[in-house]
């Protein structure tokens, strides 16, 4: 085993804080998509329509991504362990609330609560995984770490469905109880304390114009479908405050002296580049998976339980890419790995543009799983590079940008796949049904087509139409799957800004020389 760098001091029970850490971050991007395959049945439980049931969804990201832009600040302010512990407290509490819900209106808003809490905890295990590791073992810990970050909304969809099946959708949240439990008391118990800054400020104005721009834009991204977009006066609005908060978050962080975020980590090209890197990961990772789930269920006919398996190849892709990669990346370019991955997922993309309901298992098995594998090896080598370069300092505030991003993309995701879905749903159906006439001679008594559909009963007419939905909503899925494929080629662009320093540099770099607390 290698010595470890100089400066380092070693953590007791490092092997059960990384634990404790896994638990609670595979509980926080566990919830991000466990719901998404009893979203059906949260619908009839709730009496909520299709549109209205993605809220479970994009409510639980847009507040964990508000959230995630102030935890650097409240882990210096109130310490990193009393955060954590209060972060998962809160999460598992807020897990129960969301499965006693009653109606959508408290879905929405436990939700809402639940990604306030779970945001810090992911950012927070990613930095106790930096600080507790020497930074010749940081690759493998990334990777360990990257398991259970991107393990949750992977395996999330095959838990949730066997949930669902043999219990109640309820239990998706009722699972986490726990595991909330067990890492609330490893935490308490063998994490240690640092420092806590009790002296810093925060500051409001900038957070409060972040969450507009972001609140704002989720929401005229939920609801410009129903409110035919920027026809509708409340879209209007809600743009105009989005690109205001932006604006005015940007204008503040260049201009107050002591912003919450120090505008002087944008500096390191490898962390600004890997933010939209992780930005355009987010947005497929989750946005794929909740297409893929209503697709075997709604257009394939597979049980719940069995549209979940079917998505579990995802998991071992990415897990056995993320172990692979760890290994790698430092042996080899990581850049290379990357490019690798992003190859693997756009071809992955283009498979499942040719699906059609009676697609067979083999093929979507084998693309999942290479869509895992796509998936994995761009994420451990990002990890790598985003804090090879970014000093010490910096730390805590990187990966909560990371997460930010990533909670940004996923949201946004996620919204703009449902909405191009409903719209082109709406558009096909007009489509496909405008050949439903008299003088269609496929359609005239006596045809072939005529044999299966009476077009002269109310029966008759109410098949055609369910096929021409189902018709309609098979191309619209197959123009989702394009549009992904289409916005992850742009990412490989984004790796000729990425640099991987020269051999040695990460026994001496700035990031490195980081005294671990005591």
């Amino acid at each position: 085993m290698a010595e470890a760098s100089p400066g380092f001091v070693r953590v007791p029970h490092r092997g059960i804080i990384t634990a404790c850490t896994m638990a609670a971050t595979l509980m926080q991007a566990l919830d991000s998509t466990i719901a998404n395959v009893a979203l059906p049945y949260m619908q009839g439980s709730l009496s909520a329509s299709y549109d209205e049931i993605t809220w479970v969804l994009t409510s639980y990201v847009t507040a964990a991504a508000i959230m995630t832009a102030p935890v650097g600040w409240l882990a210096a302010r109130f310490g990193r362990k009393n955060l954590y512990l209060v972060c998962v407290i809160g999460f598992t509490i807020a897990s129960m609330l969301c499965g006693a819900a009653m109606s959508l209106s408290e879905m929405v808003i436990f939700r809402l609560l639940q990604g306030v809490f779970g945001a810090a905890l992911v950012p927070l295990s990613q930095a106790t995984m930096l600080d507790i590791y020497p930074a010749e073992q940081r690759g493998s810990a990334m990777a360990l770490w990257g398991v259970g970050v991107m393990l949750g909304p992977i395996l999330g969809p095959t838990l949730g469905g066997f949930l669902t099946e043999w219990y109640n959708w309820r239990w998706v949240f009722y699972v986490n109880l726990p595991v909330g439990i067990l890492a609330t008391l490893g935490l308490i118990w063998f994490m240690p304390k640092e420092k806590v800054q009790s002296g810093l400020r925060f500051d409001w104005l900038g957070f409060a114009v972040l969450s507009l721009g972001i609140g704002c834009l989720q929401m005229m991204l939920d609801r410009g479908q129903d409110q035919d977009w920027f026809s509708s006066r409340e879209i209007i609005i809600e743009a105009v405050l989005s690109g205001l908060g932006f604006y005015l978050f940007i204008v503040h962080l260049m201009t107050a002296k002591r912003p919450f975020i120090n505008p002087a980590i944008f500096k390191d090209r490898n962390l600004t580049a890997s933010l939209f890197m992780m930005f355009a990961v987010g947005s497929v990772l989750l946005a794929s998976s909740a297409l893929l789930a209503p697709w075997l269920q709604n257009l394939s006919n597979y049980p719940v339980a069995d549209a979940g398996l079917l998505l579990a190849p995802r998991g071992i892709g990415t897990m056995a890419a993320m172990l692979i990669g760890g290994r790698l990346s430092a042996r080899y370019d990581p850049r290379i790995l990357m490019a690798l991955g992003l190859l693997i997922l756009v071809y992955s993309l283009w498979m499942m543009t040719a699906w059609t309901p009676d697609v067979s298992q083999w093929d979507i098995v084998i693309c999942i799983l290479l869509q895992g594998a796509g998936l994995g090896l761009v994420f451990v080598p990002l990890q790598v590079l985003s804090f090879w370069t970014l000093p010490a300092q910096y730390r805590t505030d990187g990966t909560a940008l990371l997460s930010l991003f990533r909670n940004v993309g996923s949201a946004i995701g996620i919204s703009v796949m449902s909405a191009t879905m409903a719209h082109n749903n709406q558009v096909l159906h007009e489509q496909i049904g405008s050949a439903v006439t008299p003088f269609n001679r496929a359609l005239q008594a006596g045809g072939a087509v005529s044999d299966y559909w009476d077009l002269g009963t109310r029966h008759g007419l109410a098949y055609l139409d369910q096929v021409v939905t189902q018709q309609a909503s098979i191309i619209a899925y197959l123009d989702d799957f394009k549009l992904m494929m289409l916005t992850t080629i742009p990412a490989l662009l984004l790796l000729l800004l990425l640099r991987r320093p020269k051999l040695g540099q990460a026994a001496s770099g700035p990031a490195d020389t980081h005294a671990i607390m005591d």
